[in-house]
């Protein structure tokens, strides 16, 4: 375990590998944040992202970041909107375009399925001895 200062307040707390580097008053704070603006999302369909990032009082970097990992949506009417990572089609949320999403998976079904096909040699060894260490 490591021992870092929280982004959100400066106090040390036990860094976990993987998760933001917040203490767990902040993330907590940063959940409750999550909710709010998820709900604020929801009663004003209609608003862009600077609106729900000022009235909630959370970064547009923020949102963003959430919007990426889908744990929130605009509605098609909102007008918002982040770009594929791939392709930059206009999406409502997460890194990649139902396309892209395809095109990914697709290749990854074919790279498997071309390594089922390949066909595995035995060989056998007859040199292969036992060896002693003194």
């Amino acid at each position: 375990m490591e021992v870092r200062n929280c982004k959100g307040c400066g106090k040390l707390f036990n860094y976990m590998p993987g998760q933001p580097p917040l203490c767990q008053a902040c993330l907590k704070q940063l959940d409750l944040k999550f909710e709010q603006v998820k709900q604020y999302v929801y009663d004003h369909p209609n608003a862009n992202i600077q609106q729900v990032a000022e009235e909630n009082e959370v970064t547009v970097n923020q949102i963003k970041k959430w919007v990426r990992e889908e744990r929130l949506a605009f509605s098609e009417n909102s007008g918002i909107g982040l770009s594929c990572e791939s392709c930059g089609a206009m999406i409502l949320t997460g890194r990649y375009c139902k396309k892209c999403k395809e095109k990914m998976g697709n290749s990854l079904s074919k790279l498997y399925e071309k390594q089922k096909e390949a066909p595995v040699k035995k060989t056998q060894d007859t040199s292969a001895k036992m060896r002693f260490l003194h």
